[in-house]
């Protein structure tokens, strides 16, 4: 394509992943979102490759991660909602793949925004353990591989699934080169439990129920734009889950695709004044397929202006 404005990684093969009968992540939700970006002017849709041992070994204990790629092929349990068939190893490494070359492909140019669309989602996959439907945590082994392959010191990963990215607070934290911005439904009971405090180099911002756009934006604009500013990131990450959205059947904010919109253009300001305008939005979850679709429409519209 001449001059594309936004790379989408992607791959069929990730539908293959079948964590078993009435689980919300399901094969469907790849085909959600791919249809948002198919046949866009100023996108080009590329194919990652898998990803390997070493770059996983990154983010993840060695027993943990062994334990899951010898899995490839044979169906297998992380835990009661973290299931996975005798594709899913293939996928995860895919899915981690598809973050990480979109990651290295903005950093090395010309194109400098991406967009992963991407199954299983990775934002609680923590280093010694995964959970909440994640095996790999794609935007860390992402973090991870530009820090390490790239001459990239600072990296920003910003979070706006309707749940705490907890495995990622996990895996960053203590390590100053690594700062975790999240928004997402707080109170007593709503999974995972955490995020409900910020501490260290993670800034969690939890959100009542009936919370939508406003209240996203606000956080954005008051709490992560000074962060941002003083952290001065070279890479900016999304953990890009749409489960916040109104019709979200696992959650109870209230966002729409014209609020991801607003944040979208504010997480892109963030890396044009910071990082050389290097991002990616990673697909995390949002189960509602409608939705799903017309949210990464609308951030695919702000992205390729």
């Amino acid at each position: 394509m001449h001059d594309p404005r936004l790379l989408v990684f992607t791959d069929p093969q990730m539908a293959e992943h079948d964590p078993g009968p009435g689980m919300p992540e399901r094969s469907a939700r790849l085909a959600a979102a791919t249809a948002a970006v198919a046949d866009r002017r100023g996108v080009e849709i590329r194919s990652p490759t898998p990803i390997g041992r070493g770059a996983l070994l990154r983010a993840h204990d060695a027993a943990y991660l062994d334990a899951v790629l010898e899995a490839e092929g044979r169906p297998f349990a992380v835990d009661h909602e973290t299931r996975g068939s005798a594709q899913t190893v293939m996928a995860a490494r895919l899915a981690a793949g598809a973050v990480t070359q979109a990651a290295l492909a903005v950093i090395d140019g010309p194109v400098r925004r991406a967009f992963a669309l991407v199954r299983p989602p990775g934002h609680h996959a923590m280093r010694k353990l995964g959970m909440g439907f994640c095996f790999f945590n794609n935007v860390v082994v992402a973090a991870l591989a530009a820090r390490a392959e790239r001459e990239v010191n600072r990296v920003l990963v910003i979070d706006w699934d309707v749940h705490h990215g907890n495995g990622t607070e996990d895996i960053f934290r203590g390590d100053e080169h690594l700062l975790f911005f999240s928004t997402h439904q707080g109170g007593q009971g709503f999974y995972p439990g955490t995020g409900l405090v910020s501490s260290g180099n993670a800034l969690n911002v939890p959100l009542s129920a009936g919370a939508g756009d406003a209240a996203m934006l606000k956080a954005f604009r008051e709490v992560l734009k000074p962060a941002a500013d003083h952290f001065n990131p070279d890479l900016v990450l999304v953990s890009a889950g749409f489960d916040a959205h109104q019709d979200d059947p696992l959650a109870g904010l209230v966002a729409t695709p014209e609020g991801f919109a607003a944040l979208c253009r504010e997480v892109i300001d963030i890396a044009e004044t910071h990082a050389e305008g290097r991002l990616v939005l990673a697909l995390e979850g949002g189960y509602d397929l409608p939705a799903l679709t017309a949210c990464i429409a609308a951030c695919t519209d702000v992205l390729v202006a």
